[in-house]
């Protein structure tokens, strides 16, 4: 997943202080300036959002202004979940 978290700029993980995520670490990504991809882990397994925040700042701190679950335990194995990756960033 490291492979999939660089090519594609994700940030580094953080802690999730807004409880739109359980608390868990999330990473993000910038699809514009009010758009953004995160993966949320939790253990070994990551699940796949797209969100809309004011800020980026606002991220893991504010709840999302809208959150819509893209891929559940994603695996970068599996094509489905790769091209759903790819339909957001490419």
């Amino acid at each position: 997943m490291e492979n999939v978290f660089k090519y594609y700029e994700f940030s580094d993980f953080k802690k999730d202080e807004s409880d739109s995520f359980s608390n868990n670490e999330i990473s993000f990504t910038e699809l514009n300036s009010t758009h953004f991809l995160i993966f949320e882990k939790n253990n070994d397994t990551y699940t796949l959002y797209v969100s809309k925040y004011s800020s980026k700042n606002d991220i893991g701190v504010k709840s999302p202004e809208i959150l819509e679950l893209l891929v559940e335990n994603y695996d970068k194995s599996i094509p489905e979940h790769r091209v759903i990756l790819r339909r957001y960033l490419e």
